[in-house]
Formats: structure tokens, C-alpha cells, sequence
């Protein structure tokens, strides 16, 4: 066979053109995504091959993997292979500089894993950002080309994986290029939303026209197209019309045939070939089975049967054959052309093109078909004990061709219970769907258990309006099923309906559980349905609610130890531990550490890192120290907990705020919202954007404050929930700041209301705090005076503990106890030492008490409390503390430090200390970054003050400001 069965390219100069541009962009850090689409055997593999061979001539990195080769549905093997194929070059990307993303590609790669996590957490979203990472990470300083063929076949997973990638490309080293058909479907829905968000390019292959089937075909013989006689190209035409594929095909045909042969004189037509029909390629690739010897020809049908790839095991075992006589029949010359060994997977063959295995299979007979495929399963669950991996799904698709429905249906029941514990929630759904319609005959019992995994993966996929729908098929089974089945599906209906928000639809559900189970149900069954019963009860309205719902958690609790059901009882604990803790803060952390306790024991890393977050916050509000937040931050970076390393930087960041280290707890939230908003990790997403709004009123600053919670409102809707924490921890401070007290005691007022009318397990709204200090400054009768701190469970938390204090030193010098006030001030103090501002602050308003009641040392607080608020740029306090320094007597300067090396035209223009420094560092031209690594400040605040320069110069943009900083400030 002379026929060089790779052409050149041809007719695809302006696709080569187009992908050369997008590599380049790709190694100077503007990543993006090209989509090849096009009929099966156009050249969209051949041109993605291309695309890899520029990619490694520049010294790019190479991934590359391929969707479901095997037939049935198999959640992320495009990943998979694209991650193995990096891994395994020759130069290995150190994985280790990932962080906490490296064990979230445990999905993807087992040897990533951790022994000892259970990934629980690990989101698609999540595990796509880890994706992300790993390809930046594998580009760096030299560009990465990830090429996802056969997108068309690829389970749902994968396709959210490749959709989140190019959404986030544009500023990465990074090119995807994924090839699919051009048939309706998700894939190419998602190719054309991406060109349509402006993210990526979709090209889109036409058949070869006249011209260009000529030269192809001149390439394949290695002639000139002058050289190539008029009626092969005829005959090529008529049998392919253009499809690259096809025309290689046929023409190997015509010379297999003798049709085409090569002369002296070179290649001539033989007989009067112009009159016969052209072969179809179905009719070429029969051709060409009739040709094989009868052993072959079986061993290749098992091949088409397992898909467009084969291990050689499982063809083995159904043919008999020895090692030396399976290689001579896979290696002869005509079954060269239909298979070939399979360069990224040892002991595995594959066909030459998809269109070949797709062709062979309906070549087989329907008897045959079914003998073929019920020895082929055999031999996959002789070779592959227990089917692991893509086996249970090649072993389903196996016995639906041999006709065994109900045993298709039960493997794909479970490889979707399977896809289910993996996270691929998506992929889940399309095979239980499958699976129930397969089981329609089968017992109840199994029934049941597929559509009890069936509502639970529509709830984790997010069709939560279909999950709540199949209540109407709950009913329609219910009379096949035993009533303890019946309630498990009412519990799922119930998880359902919390995650839709549907808290009565969900009680509903649980009542219907409860009434099926009776009144003894199993500790197991009792434990489960309790713990969904408490996430439900805590949606609901009503200021009794906290109580019931730790009956309930605590219910749950006790009977899932005895039940040994650990993720129950952990997650049960933890609740509990959350609700008590301010009623009794000690009981708190002892249910957290029972949780702990219970993680630790059976391995459950996720949970006991969720503890050790929860633990950490009770250190920080009984003290201050968040030693045991970092803990949890760190372990959970070790596993790749990635939502419990957030939510523990969340509290972090809290902590940083109460402290007075704005600039890290600035850092910090801008990083995780960042990073969760992008995850769609919503409700951490909302919770540092509130505490981005509760940093803005400890600084005073208000206009940044409301704009915060304008935001939040827009992006997370209705806020009646975080009503305590808006307007008692972030509002009053910020009226006190700026000396408004009518204004901070009216915020307060509105704190308390919300917090009684729904209760919140939030802890710092002030009512054991703050509003017992702005209430004593309110208070002229003597004997109105705040119970003590210790005498609330929660008075002893730290934060509030300060505020308590310093408002029994205000009753106590109202009512004459001088040393009594004077030591509360030392006591109050000494206990806000971590709390830098609320000291500073407290020690500003008792003073004012003090100097009018005659008590204590008001000049020595008002001076330290001056000093604090000048250099912290809070204005209003610092020169209240001056005023009511004057008024007991005291000669005060102003207060100017650091203005004296401005020039007077800035400081007539009211740039502050702060916008002078980056100001004077626009002269090296330097990033956002750069200046806040050397002024500790974040890339967003210095952002702020560069918008503060240019609206204070007048002058029009940041170039203009460094060419007047590097003038010396002269215009």
C-alpha cells in the first residue's frame, strides 16, 4: 500500500491563520478558546493536531484528552486525560505550588488525593477553578494549549468544567481548543453562547471543494495535482463530496481494490470505473471485514462493541486468542486500517476514526450483536471485579445490547449513584433517568432505590423544580413500596424543598416521613429525618424558633450516635453548638468538640475541619485569638476543603475588623469575595460583602459603607436576615465615628428590633455590649445600671464584655462611685486590649461622663483616644477628644503630622497623607499592587486613592497624575 494515509492540510489556511493568533495571545497572557465544529471525519482532529504541533515548536505545554471514547456516559474522562497527559510529560508541573486546589484534582487524578478527605465539599465550580489554576500554573512564562476533543460526547460535568474555563481565560496563559460535530446538543449551544459573551472564536469546517479534494488526493498518492488522473478525483468526489476523512477513505479503497494502480508511468484507472457507482464509505469499511479471517473479524466486532477504544484483556479473553496471536491479527495490513495501538494508554487499541467503529457496529447482526455483547460483558466483569470506573457504564451499555434490560438498568442505577458520591451531579440525573425507565419491570425495592438517588441528584444538580415534582411519582409507586421506603423518599423531597427556600413544602414532606415511620422508627431513619427537619425549622419565622430547632438538632444528635451514623451526628452537633452558644458559650464549644471528636474517629476530614472553623470562632469571640481559625484555614488548604479555607479567611477578616487591621482584613475580603463570587459560592459570597460594609463604618466611612450595602442587596436580594448586623455592627459604629449619637442610638434601636423579632445566632449586634454603653450615656437616674457581664452567658464574650464594662464605670460615677468607675475603666481596658478601636472609642465616650461627673482620668483617656483616631484618619472623634480637651482646660494643638513635606497647592486640595504617599510612587509607574505591598494597603484602597487624585487634580487619567508626580507636582 503506497497511499500515505496523512495528507497535508488543505483548504484551511484562514483556520490555521486564526489559531496561530489565539496561541500567540495565549503565551502573552490573553487566554481564550477556539471551537473547531464540524460533520464527523471534516478534519477537526486533524486540525487540533495541528494546533498542538505550533503549540510545542513554541514551547508551549500540551494537554490534551478526549470525551467518552468509550461509548456510555463517564463523568470528567475528557479532564482526566487532558490532567494525566500534563502530568505525565517530561517536564511535570509542580502541583504542590496549587495549594489548596491540589487535592481538589483528586476528582480528576486519585493520586492527588489525600488518604484520609472525602472531597465532600469540593464543588464543580470548585473543581473547575482548580483546573484553572493547574493550566495558569502549567503556562506560566510559556503559554499552555488544552485541546478537549469530541465535545459533543461529553458528559455534562465536563462541559461546565470547559465553559467555566474560557469564561475565566482572558487574563490566563492559557488556549483551550475543543473539537465537537455539528449536531444540536449542549455542547454546541455552549461553543456559541461562549462567542457570544465575546470569550472565544467558533470555526466552523466546510467540505473541500474540487480544487482542494485534488490537491489532498495528490498529497495521498505524493504527486502533483497534474499528476492525478481527472476521473479519481471524479470518483473521490462522487463517494465523498469533500469530507477529508471520506476522500482517504475511498481512496485507500480504490487502490485495496485495484481500481486505482500505480504504473510506471504513475497512478492509472483501471476498467471503466467511470460507469460503476462510487463505494459508500459503510460499503468500503464492509469491504474491508469481508477481507479479514474469521478470528479477526470477531476480534475486531468486540473492539467496535467496547467502543471507539479496546483494552486488549477484555478482546482477549471473549476471543480465546494468545498474546502473539492477538497482536498478528490486530497488526495485519487490512486490520492496520481499521485499528491502531493506542499511543496514551498501554495494552489498548483504537479505531482510526470514530466513523470506523460507528460503521463496524452496524455492520453486526442483531443475533450476533447480542452473542457478541453478552460475551463481551462476561469478560469485562471477569477482568474488572466489582466494575470500577467507566465499567459499570461500558457493562450497562453491554447488556443493553445483549437484551438484558433490567440488568442495564440496575448498572446504570448504580454508576449514577456512583457519579452522585463523585460530585457529578449532572451526569447522575442522565443515567438514573435512564435507569428508571429501564426498571419498569423490576422489583419495587430496587425501583425505589433508584429514584430515591434520582431526587437527590436533581437536588444536587439544581433542578430543584423537578426534584419537588416527583412527588407525583412518589404517590403513583407508593403502593409497591413498604412504608419505611415510602418515608426515605420523603425525606429527599424534603432536602429538596429546603434548597429551594420551600421551608413549608419541606415540613410538609417531613410530616408525611413522620406519619409513615410511626411512632418507633429506626434510630437511623429518626436521625436523618430530624436533621432536615432542623434545617427547615430554622428558615422559619418566629422568635421561638431557635428552641425548636435545637430540640430538634439535639434529637438528632443523641439517636444518630446510637444509630452509628457519624455525618448525622456531626452535622447535628455542630448545629447545636451554634445555637447554644449564646445562651451558654462553654456548652458550645463542648458540642463542637463532640462533633470534632466524632470527625476525627471516622475520618471524616471535611467535617472536622468544619468544626475546627467553628471552634475557632468561639476562640475568637470568648478572646480574641484566632490561633485555631488558622489552624482550620491551613488543614483545610492541606485537603482542599476549599469552601471551609473561605468561610474560615471569612471569620479571619471579622476578627481582623474588631482588631483594628483594616488593611489585612481589607486584603482578605476582597480575596475571598473574589474568589466565591467567581465560585458562586453565594452564601460566603454574601457574608464578606456584608463584612466589607461593617469595615467601611469601623473606619467612618459611610459613603463607601452604603454603596457596600447597595451591593449587597442587588446581588443577594433581601437582607431582613443580616438587619442585626448592618445596622448594630456596621451603621452605629459609623454614626459613632462621625459624632452622631441620636443617629447611633436610633441604629442600635433598629438592631435589637430585628434580632427580636428573628433571633440570629450572631452574637455581636451590641445588645450585651454597645447598647448597654450608649444606654448608660443616655441615663440620668442613678440607679439605672446594666446587669453586670458575667451575669449573661453571653455578656462574657470579649467584644461585648468591653462595652459592659465601660458602661457599669458610666453608672457608677453618675452615682458617685468613683473608684468603683475608675476601676471598670482599667477592667474595660484591659479586656478590649485586641480591640484597638472599640478600646479607643470607649475610653472617648466615658471620658465625656467622667470630665461632667467629676471622676477617673477623662484628660489621659481623651489624649490616648486622640492620638489613636488622628492617626486613624477618623476626623470626627479626634477632634471631639480636642474639644473636650479645651473644655477641661487643656491647650491642644492641630494635629498635622505628615503634612508639612506636602506641597500647600495638594493640601489646598484636600489630598490626604495617605493619597500623597501613592501619589509619590506613580513615578516608578508602578501596579496597584506594588504600591499596596509597600504601603500595606490592599490593590483595591489604593484604586480608591488614585480616584480620589484625579478627582482632586482635575487632571484626566493615572498616566497624567505619575507625569505630574515625576514633575515635581508642577503643572
Amino acid at each position: 500500500m503506497t497511499v500515505a494515509y496523512r495528507s497535508v492540510i488543505v483548504g484551511r489556511d484562514e483556520e490555521i491563520r486564526a489559531i496561530t493568533e489565539a496561541l500567540g495571545a495565549a503565551r502573552e497572557g490573553r487566554g481564550g478558546a477556539v471551537f473547531l465544529v464540524g460533520e464527523g471525519g471534516i478534519g477537526k482532529t486533524r486540525l487540533a493536531s495541528a494546533a498542538g504541533d505550533l503549540g510545542y515548536a513554541t514551547g508551549m505545554r500540551l494537554m490534551r484528552g478526549r470525551s467518552s471514547t468509550t461509548g456510555p456516559l463517564v463523568p470528567y474522562r475528557a479532564l482526566t486525560e487532558a490532567v494525566l497527559s500534563l502530568l505525565r510529560d517530561g517536564d511535570p508541573v509542580d502541583v504542590d505550588q496549587l495549594g489548596s486546589y491540589r487535592p481538589v484534582l483528586g476528582r480528576l487524578v486519585p493520586d492527588l488525593r489525600p488518604a484520609s478527605t472525602d472531597q465532600g465539599d469540593a464543588s464543580l465550580v470548585i473543581l473547575a477553578e482548580a483546573v484553572l489554576r493547574l493550566t495558569g500554573l502549567a503556562g506560566r512564562g510559556r503559554g499552555c494549549l488544552m485541546t478537549l476533543e469530541d465535545l459533543h460526547d461529553a458528559d455534562p460535568e465536563t462541559l461546565g468544567v470547559a465553559e467555566y474555563l474560557v469564561d475565566n481565560l482572558a487574563h490566563q496563559p492559557v488556549l483551550l481548543i475543543g473539537t465537537l460535530r455539528d449536531r444540536p446538543g449542549a455542547a454546541l449551544d455552549l461553543a456559541r453562547s461562549v462567542v457570544q459573551r465575546g470569550n472565544g472564536q467558533l470555526i466552523e469546517l466546510g467540505r473541500l471543494d474540487r480544487g482542494q479534494l485534488a490537491r489532498m488526493v495528490a498529497s495521498c498518492l505524493d504527486r502533483t495535482v497534474s499528476e492525478v488522473p481527472d476521473a479519481v478525483t471524479e470518483l473521490l468526489w462522487a463517494g465523498s463530496t469533500g469530507n477529508p476523512f471520506l476522500v482517504e477513505e475511498l481512496l485507500s479503497d480504490v487502490v485495496d481494490s485495484a481500481t486505482l494502480v500505480r504504473t510506471t508511468e504513475g497512478w492509472r484507472m483501471s476498467g471503466d470505473v467511470l460507469t460503476n457507482r462510487p463505494d459508500t464509505f459503510a460499503r468500503s469499511v464492509r469491504r474491508r471485514v469481508e477481507q479479514l479471517p474469521e478470528q479477526t473479524r470477531e476480534l475486531i466486532m468486540v473492539g467496535a462493541l467496547l467502543g471507539a477504544r479496546f483494552p486488549l484483556p477484555v478482546a482477549q479473553a471473549v476471543t480465546g486468542l494468545t498474546d502473539r496471536d492477538l497482536l498478528r491479527h490486530l497488526q495485519a495490513p487490512v486490520a492496520a486500517q481499521l485499528v491502531v495501538a493506542d499511543d496514551q494508554t498501554p495494552d489498548w487499541y483504537r479505531f482510526q476514526h470514530p466513523l470506523v467503529q460507528e460503521a463496524l457496529v452496524g455492520l453486526l447482526e442483531p443475533g450476533e450483536r447480542t452473542r457478541l455483547a453478552r460475551r463481551t460483558v462476561d469478560a469485562v466483569a471477569a477482568g474488572y471485579p466489582g466494575l470500577p470506573g467507566e465499567w459499570c457504564q461500558i457493562s450497562a451499555a453491554l447488556r443493553l445490547k445483549a437484551g438484558e434490560t433490567v440488568a442495564a438498568g440496575r448498572l446504570l442505577a448504580e454508576a449514577g449513584r456512583r457519579c452522585l458520591a463523585e460530585g457529578a451531579a449532572s451526569s447522575a440525573v442522565a443515567l438514573l433517568d435512564e435507569a428508571w425507565a429501564l426498571l419498569v419491570d423490576d422489583d419495587a425495592a430496587v425501583r425505589a432505590d433508584a429514584l430515591e438517588a434520582l431526587i437527590y441528584a436533581l437536588a444536587e444538580a439544581g433542578r430543584i423544580g423537578r426534584a419537588l415534582a416527583m412527588v407525583d411519582v412518589v404517590d403513583q409507586v407508593a403502593g409497591a413500596l413498604d412504608q419505611r421506603r415510602l418515608a426515605h423518599l420523603h425525606t429527599r423531597l424534603a432536602w429538596a424543598a429546603m434548597l429551594a427556600g420551600q421551608s413549608v413544602e419541606g415540613m410538609a414532606r417531613m410530616q408525611a416521613a413522620r406519619a409513615l415511620l410511626g411512632p418507633d422508627p429506626l434510630p437511623a431513619d429518626a436521625a436523618s429525618i430530624d436533621v432536615v427537619a432542623a434545617h427547615l425549622e430554622l428558615d422559619l419565622p418566629g422568635p421561638d424558633r431557635i428552641q425548636q430547632v435545637e430540640t430538634t438538632a439535639r434529637r438528632a444528635a443523641k439517636v444518630a450516635e446510637e444509630a452509628h451514623s457519624p455525618v448525622v451526628a456531626c452535622q447535628a452537633w455542630q448545629l447545636v453548638g451554634t445555637l447554644v452558644r449564646h445562651r451558654d458559650p462553654s456548652e458550645a464549644t463542648a458540642c463542637l468538640e463532640r462533633s470534632r471528636a466524632i470527625a476525627v474517629e471516622h475520618q471524616l476530614s471535611i467535617w472536622e475541619i468544619h468544626a475546627l472553623v467553628r471552634l475557632g470562632n468561639d476562640d475568637a469571640l470568648r478572646d480574641g485569638g484566632t490561633e485555631r481559625l488558622e489552624q482550620a484555614r491551613a488543614q483545610a488548604s492541606r485537603i482542599g476543603a476549599v469552601t471551609a479555607r473561605y468561610q474560615a479567611e471569612a471569620s479571619i477578616a471579622l476578627q481582623a475588623v474588631l482588631q483594628g487591621d483594616y488593611q489585612r482584613a481589607e486584603m482578605l475580603i476582597d480575596d475571598v469575595w473574589t474568589a466565591t463570587t467567581r465560585l458562586k459560592l453565594l452564601e460566603t459570597a454574601e457574608y464578606v460583602l456584608l463584612l466589607r460594609a461593617v469595615l467601611a463604618g469601623h473606619r467612618g466611612r459611610r459613603r463607601d459603607m452604603e454603596a457596600t450595602l447597595t451591593e449587597l442587596r442587588d446581588a443577594h436580594g433581601d437582607q431582613t436576615r443580616n438587619s442585626p448586623r448592618i445596622h448594630g455592627l456596621a451603621r452605629t459604629f459609623c454614626a459613632l465615628l462621625e459624632e452622631d449619637r441620636t443617629r447611633a442610638v436610633r441604629e442600635m434601636s433598629r438592631a435589637l428590633d430585628a434580632d427580636n423579632r428573628n433571633p440570629t445566632t450572631f452574637h455581636l449586634v451590641g445588645r450585651y455590649g454597645l447598647d448597654l454603653l450608649l444606654g448608660a450615656l443616655g441615663t440620668s437616674a442613678p440607679a439605672s445600671r446594666p446587669a453586670p457581664p458575667a451575669a449573661t452567658p453571653a455578656g462574657t464574650l470579649r467584644w461585648d464584655r468591653q462595652f459592659a464594662l465601660f458602661a457599669q464605670a458610666v453608672l457608677a460615677g453618675r452615682r458617685g462611685a468613683h473608684e468603683e468607675a475608675t476601676a471598670a475603666v482599667a477592667d474595660a481596658a484591659q479586656v478590649g486590649q485586641p480591640y484597638p478601636m472599640g478600646r479607643h472609642l470607649g475610653l472617648r465616650l466615658v471620658a465625656e461622663a467622667a470630665l461632667a461627673d467629676g471622676w477617673g482620668s477623662p484628660v489621659e483617656w481623651l489624649r490616648v483616644a486622640e492620638e489613636y483616631f488622628h492617626d486613624a484618619e477618623v476626623p470626627a472623634v479626634a477632634g471631639a477628644c480636642r474639644t473636650l480637651l479645651r473644655t477641661a482646660g487643656v491647650r491642644v494643638g492641630q494635629r498635622r503630622s505628615g503634612l508639612d513635606h506636602m506641597p500647600s497647592a495638594l493640601r489646598s486640595a484636600g489630598i490626604t497623607v495617605r493619597e500623597f504617599e501613592v501619589l509619590q510612587l506613580l513615578v516608578d509607574r508602578l501596579s496597584n499592587r506594588e504600591i499596596g505591598e509597600r504601603l500595606y494597603l490592599s490593590a483595591r484602597t489604593v484604586e480608591r486613592h488614585i480616584s480620589n487624585l484625579i478627582n482632586k487634580t482635575g487632571l484626566p487619567n493615572r498616566i497624567a497624575l505619575s507625569e505630574f508626580a515625576a514633575r515635581g507636582f508642577q503643572r
